[in-house]
């Protein structure tokens, strides 16, 4: 295969990403990491120990391991068969999953809890696997005009079936029983993922121009010289550890509320539903406004969002009925956190860098991986209270790193 991206197999590319990003989002709601997932593990009987771990899993530790990954396949001209690789791995951890709530009853609780951990790591580390895969074909698959409306249009094209699914999610856990809904929603985001899997099968992937890595201590000292000739990089590392606070708070939404009221199947059910009509409000608004807005007006969004959500949590858990309105916001926020985060690291990086940039970007997150633990700790010491309103205090920084952030000239609808 050559280095030339032909109009035709930018197209062919384009559909193809679509079409697993269509089925990706409708298996995401069966697998919520931010309500699903810690809902799954508080009813297994986990605490707040258990669940920074989960979180630090999910998200730091994957994020960390990208980097090793990086190392690994930026030496690697073509990276199609790893990221089917990694996916098909995604989809028998869920495939396990769904097989140990079958037999759940039957076990201890701590026991179930440990093989939760075993799963969800290999699900975490397989996604981080494949995400450096991803990010490398994507960038180098699609046309540049093409790429950056791609986000948007994938936010607003999917935004109907995301809330259809988030509807039956919520009736699987409201019509069966503790451990039966979670088997049932961990089976069906098993067969969607694969479904969303068909369309990488037929991307046309071109060839990189790599750069042979000698090792995983030379890719390490690559890293500084990196990120000291390119100040965006430096910036967007800060930008993601301190929205990595944010990120991390959301489990802790769902103990917040079960340490101060009823939680039941009903109810986590409709979390998943307000974040989700959160998300797709927030997918049609950039949409709407992709051809008059840039990231770093969305960064700074998402910096106003993330530091409300736990100051807002403090006010409404007095109010049973109205707390579920706060995942309206948490929703708006993982909207355009996860646009921006994206296609800024697109725009910063290039065909020879971006594997590289993805795995420095996944590793540079390190309060992903340490918050959730200390988060888990800190709040049977001394409480939701003063933790929230810390975690509000340091997001709301990153929208002044967010102004020295240099892509204010391009628009997400347009090439700059």
């Amino acid at each position: 295969m050559s280095f030339i991206l032909s109009e035709k197999r930018s197209g062919v590319n384009f559909k193809a990403f679509l079409w697993h990003a269509i089925f990706l989002a409708l298996a995401s709601n069966f697998m919520d990491i931010d309500t699903v997932i810690p809902a799954m593990l508080i009813q297994s009987g986990g605490s707040s120990f258990h669940l920074g771990i989960l979180t630090a899993i999910l998200l730091g530790g994957s994020s960390f391991f990208q980097l090793f990954f990086a190392s690994y396949l930026s030496n690697k001209q073509f990276k199609k068969n790893y990221l089917l690789t990694a996916i098909n791995l995604r989809i028998f951890s869920l495939f396990g999953l769904s097989v140990l709530f079958v037999y759940s009853s039957n076990l201890r609780s701590d026991l179930v809890i440990l093989l939760i951990f075993i799963i969800i790591s290999f699900f975490a580390l397989s996604g981080s696997f494949a995400n450096i895969s991803y990010m490398d074909i994507f960038g180098k698959s699609i046309n540049p005009q093409k790429r950056k409306k791609f986000f948007t249009l994938k936010e607003s094209i999917t935004s109907i079936g995301v809330f259809v699914s988030a509807l039956v999610v919520r009736e699987l856990l409201k019509q069966y029983q503790y451990p039966t809904n979670y088997s049932l929603l961990f089976f069906i985001a098993a067969l969607l993922l694969l479904i969303a899997s068909f369309g990488f099968w037929q991307i046309k992937e071109v060839r990189s121009n790599i750069k042979i890595q000698k090792g995983i201590l030379n890719f390490f000292k690559r890293i500084p010289s990196e990120i000291k000739s390119n100040s965006n990089l430096k910036y967007y590392l800060i930008l993601i550890n301190t929205f990595g606070l944010a990120m991390s708070t959301l489990p802790f939404l769902i103990l917040f509320a079960k340490e101060n009221f009823e939680l039941t199947d009903k109810m986590i059910g409709n979390f998943l539903v307000f974040r989700i009509s959160g998300m797709v409000l927030s997918g049609m608004v950039f949409y709407r406004l992709a051809n008059r807005i840039n990231y770093k007006f969305m960064i700074k969004a998402a910096a106003i969002a993330g530091s409300l959500l736990p100051i807002v949590s403090l006010f409404l858990v007095q109010f049973e009925t109205y707390y579920q309105f706060l995942f309206l916001l948490s929703g708006f926020f993982v909207s355009v956190y996860k646009i921006s985060k994206s296609g800024v690291l697109i725009e910063i990086s290039n065909d020879d860098n971006r594997a590289i940039y993805t795995g420095i970007s996944g590793a540079g997150d390190i309060v992903s991986m340490v918050f959730p633990l200390i988060a888990g700790l800190l709040i049977t010491w001394i409480g939701f209270k003063i933790v929230f309103i810390t975690v509000s205090v340091i997001v709301i920084s990153s929208y002044f790193f967010a102004l020295k952030l240099d892509c204010k000239n391009s628009l997400i609808g347009k090439s700059p």
